[in-house]
């Protein structure tokens, strides 16, 4: 599970997909901050090639379903675990719609236990690029009116994997979110409900590091 990540600068963001982003929030966020998430544009104009394929918004880390009465759920619905997204009353909808996103990251952290005390990790790709990690996204109306955008990110078991079952503590369940790589980016954004689930894959052990903060 990810409760806590490192969102990119504005020209990381530029320089990965291509988007200019002016909306620089909180680089540390946790659930209920608002950071960067990248999804199909609803704005595209089939007849026209300048149209914008993709676009960046703003977003509450932690989905926030259109039958919520407050934003608080945020702070529950961070991660949403593939095996149950389908079922689950706060993400379904949007995995029903194939409301797919990506969120991008410079570092996810960790828990360290091995030592047999917490210890905050910063993990990357090994090679220094941006994570993007697939998500789901929604829409909810606030009683003020105000449109809201919220994400969670989607994770898969971790138990077997060579790096991430390190994480958390001995007892509990290893889970990681579901890093994609970069050439299945619009695959994943423009993929149906119907093959959503062949995308929530582990990423190769190999491909992480931990690292410090520069």
């Amino acid at each position: 599970m990810c409760s806590h990540y490192e969102a990119p600068t504005q020209s990381q963001l530029a320089l990965t997909f291509g988007i200019e982003f002016n909306e620089q929030g909180k680089l540390d966020l946790w659930p209920g901050y608002f950071g960067p998430f990248i999804r199909r544009s609803e704005h595209t104009d089939p007849q026209d090639e300048a149209s914008p394929i993709l676009e960046m918004l703003l977003g509450s880390f932690g989905l926030i379903p259109g039958w919520s009465k407050d934003a608080k759920i945020a702070r529950r619905t961070y991660n949403a675990r593939s095996e149950t997204v389908a079922e689950k009353p706060s993400y379904k909808n949007a995995w029903r719609r194939a409301q797919h996103c990506i969120i991008p990251a410079a570092a996810i952290y960790e828990p360290d236990w091995r030592t047999g005390t917490a210890i905050a990790t910063r993990i990357t790709r090994s090679d220094s690029e941006l994570m993007g990690i697939a998500g789901i996204w929604e829409r909810w109306h606030s009683a003020a009116g105000e449109i809201v955008h919220s994400y969670s990110m989607l994770t898969v078991s971790a138990d077997n994997h060579a790096f991430m079952r390190n994480y958390h503590k001995p007892s509990d369940e290893k889970r990681m979110v579901v890093i994609l790589p970069k050439g299945l980016y619009n695959d994943w954004l423009n993929a149906p409900a119907s093959a959503s689930a062949d995308f929530m894959q582990k990423y190769p052990a190999d491909r992480l590091a931990v690292t410090q903060r520069a």
